[in-house]
């Protein structure tokens, strides 16, 4: 069977092999550009809470909205975003979410209230959901299969996987001596290039197909509504604490709106997330790699930080420099990660990955009010960034692999959705298990000793760790189970190789 891309029915034929090879590649580095805008959001604007705090004067209840109003947005309608990207074109949609990012970060770096700030957070998330699956769908159809993809993807993981880290780089850069207002001006000159990348070397003409279907109106209104009930839920936990009404409320409304998305979708004629993407196998088992590798590195990105800033006592900068090794470690896993999948598949690098994050996480929970950086942290992020590297490559190339090509950009979506509320689970258990944690290392002694205090920090920091090790060794368990064994059979149908 013959298929199309999403550049036009009857596209001229693919370039010459060299041409077509480096616009393939320039491809590649708008849209690592563009996915490293978003990630970086997730953790640039925590190094510049504290001094944003002070400059606006909100107090700590409020804090937690600057990181929510970016979550809600952007975790709520990714589905939908992916699935415009489909309908409407690729290149339209990514550089709507280009310019509305770009212009939403200049909003929250002018801010002068707490209002304005989490508006402009909010629109971030917006764009953010219209930009980000356009953006790994936009690669899907570039790097249909090959050995090309996955060397593709594995840049693209590679930046997935240490956006992350370079945002606690970046901020604390920023945040030291320029001002916290350019952990949001910084998207600027990013989204600028790849906006002129984009005219440059995407296909000329993405438009939507004569006889492509409408937005299937009930899925997207039942999986927004479900995605921000179940996200705001899990965001009050942390806050209001898992026992409160409004806790449990949102969270069991989420749930039950979800549920009721996935009966709407195996009904309705064209649905926003056709159920054939989610249960293929190699597929499915990607998502749930994507979504635990997701929970588990929060608890190295926020605790760990903690525990740099506040046991250690390192200013931002040299916080986020501690986590180069991390990033170096994960980037080699990512770039050898395709290699053996070309050789035994994804399963055993995926699960092999989840092994080794576990036992990273477990030299974390041997950090003590005395340990060093270079005996102790060094050691755990060298070992947890190689799991994750060998992780996220696979998973990401394996998550879009074999979608037909009018499902890319709702098949890129799920990836992020999974992503992003892995993340939002972590985000609320694992705040509630160290809070506890905090609270029984206190019992018994006298909680204005600093000393004790510190301790108490320390216990719950290695109780995180510990958790998270979990964590991934559920995902060694899980994915080799859920995974198939052997090199993956590309389908037919799958979305091609892009024309130009």
């Amino acid at each position: 069977m013959t298929s199309t891309t999403d550049t036009d029915r009857g596209a001229p034929a693919a370039a010459p092999a060299t041409g077509g090879d480096r616009r393939r590649w320039l491809v590649l580095g708008v849209v690592a550009l563009a996915q490293l805008m978003v990630v970086l959001d997730a953790t640039i604007v925590n190094i510049a809470l504290p001094t944003a705090q002070a400059d606006l004067g909100f107090g700590n209840d409020s804090r937690q909205w600057i990181v929510t109003a970016y979550a809600l947005a952007f975790g709520s309608l990714l589905l939908v975003g992916g699935r415009l990207a489909d309908l409407l074109g690729r290149k339209p949609v990514f550089l709507v979410g280009l310019v509305g990012f770009a212009l939403a970060s200049a909003v929250g770096g002018a801010a002068d209230g707490f209002g304005v700030l989490v508006a402009a957070r909010g629109a971030q998330g917006v764009f953010g959901a219209l930009l980000a699956p356009a953006a790994l769908s936009l690669l899907t159809v570039t790097f249909a299969e090959g050995r090309e993809r996955g060397r593709a993807f594995a840049v693209f993981g590679a930046i997935s996987g240490a956006g992350g880290a370079i945002g606690l780089i970046l901020g604390g850069a920023l945040t030291e001596y320029l001002s916290w207002r350019w952990c949001l001006y910084v998207n600027i000159p990013i989204a600028v290039a790849a906006v002129v990348g984009a005219f440059l070397f995407l296909p000329r003409r993405s438009t939507r197909a004569a006889d492509a279907p409408g937005l299937d109106v009930p899925g997207a209104v039942l999986s927004v509504a479900g995605l921000v009930s179940l996200v705001y839920g899990l965001a009050s936990a942390e806050t209001d604490g898992w026992s409160a009404g409004s806790t449990v409320g949102f969270i069991v409304a989420g749930l039950v709106l979800l549920a009721v998305f996935v009966v709407v979708e195996t009904r309705v004629a064209h649905p926003l997330l056709p159920m054939r993407v989610v249960t293929d196998r190699t597929r499915g088992g990607a998502y749930v790699a994507v979504g635990l590798v997701g929970a588990g590195m929060f608890g190295v990105f926020l605790f760990l930080t903690y525990y740099l800033t506040q046991v250690l006592g390192y200013e931002p900068l040299p916080t986020g420099i501690a986590f180069l090794p991390m990033i170096v470690a994960l980037t080699i896993a990512a770039q050898t990660a395709p290699v053996l999948v070309n050789r035994v598949g994804v399963k055993i690098p995926v699960a092999v990955g989840f092994a080794v994050g576990a036992l990273g996480m477990l030299v974390f929970t041997t950090l003590d009010v005395d340990s060093g950086y270079w005996t102790h942290v060094f050691p755990g992020l060298v070992v947890v960034g190689f799991g994750i590297g060998l992780v996220i490559a696979p998973a990401f190339a394996a998550s879009t692999l074999g979608v037909r090509p009018d499902d890319a950009g709702v098949a890129s979506a799920a990836v992020n959705t999974f992503q992003q509320i892995g993340g939002s689970v972590a985000t609320a258990v694992l705040s509630a298990l160290a809070a506890a944690a905090a609270t029984d290392a206190l019992v018994g002694v006298d909680p204005s000793d600093p000393a004790a205090l510190l301790q108490a920090s320390v216990s719950s920091y290695t109780t995180v760790f510990a958790w998270s090790a979990g964590i991934f060794a559920a995902g060694a368990v899980i994915c080799g189970l859920l995974l198939p064994h052997g090199a993956v059979q590309q389908d037919p149908d799958a979305a091609p190789v892009m024309a130009h």
